[in-house]
């Protein structure tokens, strides 16, 4: 399970300032750039760590055959994704300028909204350098190189998401000047770090969180806990998230183009409607509420 942390945890300042306020963050970012970006050294990772990421790739790779929607597993052919190294960086950007114009930033580890915000505007998505320990293997608290690339990497292959996370990075600086980033922090974790799609009738998973995780994919799909609700908006970034369990509710796209086309909107007057109620609990059913049976057929 990934106790994954959310990029809305600070507001934007200088790096300094932002670094001051972050406890226990993993990662050397003593010699990362004023973007937070650095450059990956292949050669500083060890034989263990290939090993793991190994270990990692067969076990998730599995577990995506059986649940992952197609277009992550599409991506993942697209990138010819090593089975046995942790992947080069710059050769995997070589790829993905090809297919979308996307390349990958190496980072630290977590970094300030802000940065966050700028790179995706850029097409550039920041993949953390470090991979998890031994004793983390089924449990980690911040996101690593495993968690990065192998969930989030293979989906900028497809135009549309690619497109998707574009406009989601350009709508940082509205978000973060109306005290809205966690509003907006929503809509990726549960669009992108947690997101199901229906696909000929089932769903399918394409969140990185879950498939990066060992049970929460099967679990997102199959289990008969979580309730499972159509796409909407204004219900996604009101509804609050789970960082320390699996989730207890998803949601469900019936195409990515649903993503692309909601951000052509203005975010504005949702931001102030959402600020001025309280949140939707993770676990509440509300009235309007479609709820997406597992066998949606």
């Amino acid at each position: 399970m990934l106790d994954l942390q959310s990029q809305a945890s600070a507001q934007p300042g200088s790096a300094q300032d932002w670094l001051a306020t972050q406890e226990k963050l993993r990662g050397d970012y003593s010699t990362c750039a004023a973007d937070f970006s650095m450059t990956q050294d292949m050669g500083a990772y060890t034989t263990a760590e290939h090993d793991r990421w190994r270990r990692l790739f067969r076990r998730q790779s599995e577990v995506a055959k059986r649940f992952a929607a197609s277009a992550f597993l599409d991506g993942m052919t697209n990138l010819d994704m090593p089975a046995d190294r942790i992947p080069n960086f710059e050769t995997a950007s070589k790829r993905l300028r090809q297919l979308t114009g996307w390349e990958i930033v190496a980072v630290p580890g977590l970094i300030p909204d802000d940065a966050f915000f700028r790179h995706l505007a850029h097409r550039r998505f920041p993949v953390t350098v470090w991979i998890r320990e031994e004793h983390e293997i089924d449990y980690l608290v911040e996101p690593d190189v495993f968690h990065d690339f192998f969930g989030h990497v293979p989906l900028l292959t497809q135009p549309i998401f690619a497109d998707y996370l574009q406009e989601y990075g350009r709508k940082g600086d509205e978000a973060m000047a109306m005290g809205a980033t966690k509003i907006l922090a929503r809509l990726f974790w549960y669009m992108v770090e947690f997101g199901l799609i229906r696909e000929n009738g089932n769903i399918k998973a394409y969140g990185a969180g879950m498939l990066s995780s060992a049970t929460e994919t099967e679990f997102s799909v199959t289990s008969p806990k979580p309730h499972r609700l159509r796409f909407d908006l204004a219900r996604v970034m009101s509804t609050d998230f789970r960082i320390d369990a699996f989730q207890e509710t998803y949601f469900v796209l019936e195409s990515y183009d649903e993503l692309f086309a909601v951000m052509s909107g203005d975010f504005a007057p949702l931001y102030r409607q959402i600020l001025a109620a309280p949140a939707i609990p993770a676990r509440a059913i509300r009235a309007g509420d479609t709820i997406i049976p597992r066998d949606a057929r």
